[in-house]
């Protein structure tokens, strides 16, 4: 996370909304030789102790599942490189900008009982974002199609301990200099989520 408190004022409800909508993330584990990382999608608990995934069993995550085991979740957002020609002012220099949240905590492995919960959970969670498509369920498989991708995937959670947000809107210039920098970066479209992160930088949390 970005040390200067400029952009750490977003407060754990509005980190933990944010993590919630994306919904996606990279878990990462300490291991030996190297760390392990995974993209994963997640369920995040309305308030966000924890967080509900599943791992394919092959996944060497799941290696260091014999016991509970730290990790953390990077949860990213919108993000921006920054000319320092957008500023409009003298002697800057270039950056990102973005938005990422991370969550840390307790890892385990859950019984495979929990999989058809979680995975209900997660799908519903995504599928009501649809509306008005027709909402999918996992009723729409049979029985052998679940019970073939149950023996391929493996429920895990997480019991969050620390929630820590960087919301880096260039909050440290002026007004002026955000919004050319905001104006700037829908124009360039040198990034990702680079509207919602625009309006964002024209009014980041206080």
């Amino acid at each position: 996370m970005h040390p200067n408190p400029a952009f750490r004022k977003a407060d754990t409800a509005r980190n933990i909304a944010f993590a919630r909508e994306r919904s996606f993330g990279i878990l990462s584990l300490n291991a030996d030789p190297a760390p392990l990382l995974s993209h994963i999608p997640f369920q995040l608990s309305p308030d966000g102790t924890r967080l509900e995934a599943h791992l394919v069993r092959s996944n060497p995550i799941l290696k260091l599942m014999t016991h509970p085991h730290t990790a953390v979740l990077a949860v990213s957002g919108g993000d921006s490189y920054i000319s320092p020609d957008w500023y409009g002012v003298e002697q800057q220099v270039p950056t990102w900008n973005y938005v990422a949240v991370h969550l840390r905590g307790m890892l385990h492995r859950l019984p495979d009982s929990d999989l058809h919960g979680i995975l209900d959970r997660l799908s519903a969670n995504m599928e009501s974002r649809l509306l008005p498509k027709p909402v999918w369920t996992l009723d729409k498989l049979t029985g052998e199609t679940i019970s073939k991708m149950s023996r391929m995937i493996v429920p895990i959670a997480m019991e969050i301990e620390q929630i820590d947000g960087t919301w880096k809107l260039a909050q440290n210039k002026p007004t002026e200099a955000i919004d050319g920098a905001a104006d700037g970066a829908e124009q360039a479209q040198i990034g990702a989520f680079i509207s919602e992160l625009a309006g964002l930088m024209r009014k980041p949390p206080e």
